[in-house]
């Protein structure tokens, strides 16, 4: 009873609209969850629905996915990749042990102006790495993810298994980060890629490039999500789904995409260029 009083304690200090969203959950870290998941951690229970295609990774030739998903629409992915042992590595333990001391450069969460910050890994994980709040706007929050040294994290990186499907003249870069709930990046649009969620949930929004989305460009995806996305029209409905561990989305060239990290979720992309 006091981790969920503590837990509860917690969800106030969001807004009203955002508690109605959350499930508190008192529960023991897990080893299912890398150590990420703490007592008095909470996660968002509203997964949305899934309109995006999601196929058994053995059931689609990569012929099969030039033709029908390389350049025309998203696509969720199981079992396309064995990542058992990035996954052990990137449990909580293990990351700070061997990073811990190192600089991370975050971001700010909004889509047009980036501010960087570095700080040592373990502050991060210690200060900052927190629920997200929706009246605190994007230039505000700090998120950790795509600016990484490579060559600081290529031990870590040599391990991953990347998505076997890659475009004609392309070659991948990996970004990896680490958020808490309610963390995520508000809609934005690059080249192809894939996404991974190595611990955790992370919700997805996806439009396509000749269907940009109403959004303001300083609010975060947890405001977009809790204030536009209830009254959105039948017809401005995005593309969306919810990802969990071991299972990889891809999005073709140029569609634009938001995400919100339902859990404290550790997860890495391959960016097609």
């Amino acid at each position: 009873m006091e981790h969920i009083r503590s837990a509860f304690l917690s969800c106030t200090q969001l807004s009203v609209l955002v508690c109605l969203l959350v499930v508190v959950k008192a529960e023991e870290p897990s080893d299912d969850r890398g150590g990420w998941s703490l007592s008095s951690d909470f996660s968002f229970q509203d997964e949305g629905p899934c309109n995006v295609d999601v196929l058994d990774g053995s059931s689609l030739s990569y012929q099969q996915f030039i033709e029908r998903y390389a350049y025309s629409k998203p696509v969720i992915l199981r079992g396309l990749t064995d990542n058992t042992k990035f996954r052990l590595l990137c449990s909580k333990s293990s990351l700070l042990q061997e990073y811990g001391d190192r600089k991370v450069r975050l971001s700010t969460a909004n889509t047009y102006s980036y501010r960087k910050v570095d700080v040592p890994f373990q502050e991060y994980v210690d200060v900052l790495l927190r629920p997200q709040s929706t009246d605190v706007l994007g230039s505000n929050t700090l998120y950790f993810f795509g600016d990484n040294n490579f060559t600081e994290w290529q031990s870590l990186f040599e391990h991953y298994e990347p998505p076997p499907y890659v475009l004609p003249l392309t070659t991948g870069a990996y970004s990896f980060g680490i958020a808490g709930p309610g963390t995520g990046v508000p809609f934005h649009w690059h080249g192809p890629g894939y996404s991974e969620v190595i611990y955790g949930r992370k919700r997805w929004f996806l439009y396509p490039p000749d269907k940009e989305p109403h959004f303001h460009p300083n609010h975060t995806t947890l405001s977009w999500v809790t204030e536009t996305y209830p009254n959105l029209p039948e017809d401005e409905a995005p593309l969306e789904c919810t990802i969990r561990a071991g299972e990889v989305l891809y999005f073709p060239d140029r569609w634009w995409h938001a995400t919100l990290n339902l859990d404290t979720s550790v997860f890495i992309s391959t960016f097609l260029g």
